[in-house]
């Protein structure tokens, strides 16, 4: 079931927007204060946010700026009663993906965040190695091995395949972006939410982790490509490597 996590002080909002999204078959996640929904989100990344902006404890600004440093592809419609159009343009900068005025109609705010919702859907292109089907799950084909990013399951040839819930996020957030480089510090903001970190390591440590497990042959990588002095890049699994690409 799809979640919604509402992140929202006042106690009628609340039961307003639970309402409202379960009457939809959502799940709803509720959080009073800005500390609690980045707990929130942390401990289980919703498929959509809806934030209020005069939050205790954090503001939904940072709130917002966080949420999308951590998983940039989820959803987010800010709720206020500011009207003020340089708040829109900020919010909107800082990545929100819509922004409703208080007080709302229930129908449209709905129809915002399922828009919102299927705005940022994966493509589910063969270029990009994703099918969906008939089925809402979402799966990625890589020869033998067959991930299910919305379980978080993977095997070989049926057989088990044990991936870390970063290695899913990192997988998942390439093969949305086939053919893309990332530098490492791309990566790191992107997939594990911050600029700054010790060490680059990381990234490479779990592109190994991935090769080992995903490629047919971990010595000459067909998907998790390396392009020195540059980043990495996920490639489809029928693309042949381009001149000047090492694994």
């Amino acid at each position: 079931m799809e979640t919604v996590l509402v992140v929202e002080d006042s106690r009628a909002m609340q039961r307003t927007l639970r309402r409202l999204f379960e009457a939809d078959g959502l799940e709803v996640q509720i959080a009073s204060d800005g500390v609690a929904g980045l707990d929130c989100f942390r401990k289980q990344v919703p498929h959509a946010v809806i934030l209020d902006l005069k939050l205790p404890l954090l503001p939904g600004k940072e709130l917002c700026r966080t949420f999308k440093a951590l998983a940039a592809s989820v959803p987010i419609v800010v709720l206020s009663a500011n009207a003020e159009v340089e708040d829109k343009v900020l919010l909107l900068e800082l990545g929100a993906d819509d922004y409703v005025t208080k007080p709302f109609s229930p129908k449209e705010l709905l129809a915002r965040v399922r828009r919102a919702m299927r705005r940022s859907a994966p493509s589910f292109s063969v270029g990009a190695g994703i099918a969906q089907g008939n089925s809402p799950h979402e799966v990625l084909v890589l020869g033998e091995v067959k991930v299910d990013f919305t379980s978080m399951e993977a095997c070989r040839r049926g057989k088990p395949l044990v991936l870390t819930a970063q290695e899913f996020k990192l997988l998942r957030f390439l093969a949305r972006n086939p053919g893309r480089v990332f530098s490492r510090e791309e990566l790191l903001n992107q997939v594990w939410g911050y600029e700054n970190y010790p060490t680059t390591r990381t990234v490479d440590n779990h592109i190994l982790r991935l090769r080992q497990k995903l490629e047919p042959d971990v010595a000459r990588p067909r998907y998790f490509l390396t392009l020195h002095g540059a980043g990495y890049k996920f490639v489809h699994p029928d693309a042949a490597p381009q001149p000047g690409e090492q694994g």
